[in-house]
């Protein structure tokens, strides 16, 4: 069974369209540092479930400075995120067990949710999601 901090993260994850305009700008910074690897190599591998990155690994005796740079950039960034994401489930735990559990997840619907209940979402929170989540006007 999933953790409550496991299922929060989940969450976060899901709350708002700036995770997924995060997840593209990651990975069109890989397809564009990696393009030569992606068509010499990896032109046959189906993306998803972690098959081009075993491709990659594969061939990483063949992997320019340009791709290498881009690999480990999107690490870094992808760990930035998760440390943030796990400071705004750790912020708001609460907050999103007592006024947003029964929300659907997804499409960024626990983010408004929050929002609309922040008269009583705890100030940690508020600040948690100010500090890691920027909304679209």
């Amino acid at each position: 069974m999933k953790s409550i901090k496991t299922t929060l993260i989940t969450v976060v994850l899901l709350m708002g369209a700036s995770s997924t305009a995060m997840a593209g700008d990651i990975i069109g910074g890989v397809e564009e540092g990696c393009a030569v690897e992606i068509e010499q190599f990896c032109s046959q591998v189906t993306p998803g479930d972690g098959r081009m990155l075993a491709c990659f690994f594969a061939h990483e005796d063949k992997i320019s400075g340009k791709c290498q740079y881009a690999l480990y950039t999107a690490s870094a960034e992808l760990e930035q995120a998760a440390t943030a994401l796990n400071y705004v489930a750790s912020q708001c735990e609460n907050d999103i067990m007592a006024h947003c559990a029964d929300v659907q997840l997804g499409e960024g619907r626990v983010l408004d949710c929050l929002d609309a209940n922040k008269e009583n979402v705890s100030e940690a929170c508020q600040a948690a999601v100010g500090d890691v989540f920027v909304k679209a006007e």
